[in-house]
């Protein structure tokens, strides 16, 4: 039998990926509205690629910023995972998520050239991605409740 912390951390994993569809089909509505460019997942890869010397190109870039942006959000899901419960999962998870959001678009995503700091950005790219950030964080946050078999009625 696994260790609890173990179950927790696959949980987690699971609640992320989950979420990070969500989030993603909040993303590519916009993106057929023209709102966002680029989408950052893409972005990301891309400029991630360019450094390393092999930029991914059409797509492949695709599939590989879907796979790293999924990635992503598992791995996000399963560090939520470990955080002690509290009475107000969903509330939380929006919280962290959009913790996520900021520390992703004002600091590591522009330091890696990929796009501009928040504040220089599209401002529907990033009214878009905060949105995404909140979904995110919503089913996230229903899914650790519903994990530790507590239920929506509580956050």
């Amino acid at each position: 039998m696994a260790p609890p912390a173990m179950t927790d951390v696959v949980r987690g994993a699971g609640a992320g990926a989950v979420a990070t569809v969500a989030m993603s089909a909040v993303m590519l509505a916009a993106g057929r509205l023209g709102m966002v460019g680029r989408q950052p997942p893409e972005a990301i890869v891309r400029r991630a690629g360019q450094l390393g010397g092999a930029e991914p190109r059409g797509r492949a870039a695709g599939v590989l910023a879907s796979l790293a942006h999924l990635g992503f959000g598992a791995g996000t899901g399963a560090a939520y995972a470990l955080l002690p419960p509290t009475a107000r999962p969903v509330l939380r998870a929006v919280g962290v998520s959009l913790g996520v959001y900021a520390a992703s678009y004002a600091g590591w995503v522009p330091a890696l050239g990929a796009l501009p700091h928040a504040e220089r950005d599209r401002t529907d790219r990033q009214a878009v991605m905060a949105a995404a950030h909140v979904v995110y964080g919503a089913v996230l946050g229903a899914l650790d409740a519903r994990g530790r078999g507590r239920g929506l009625h509580r956050g």
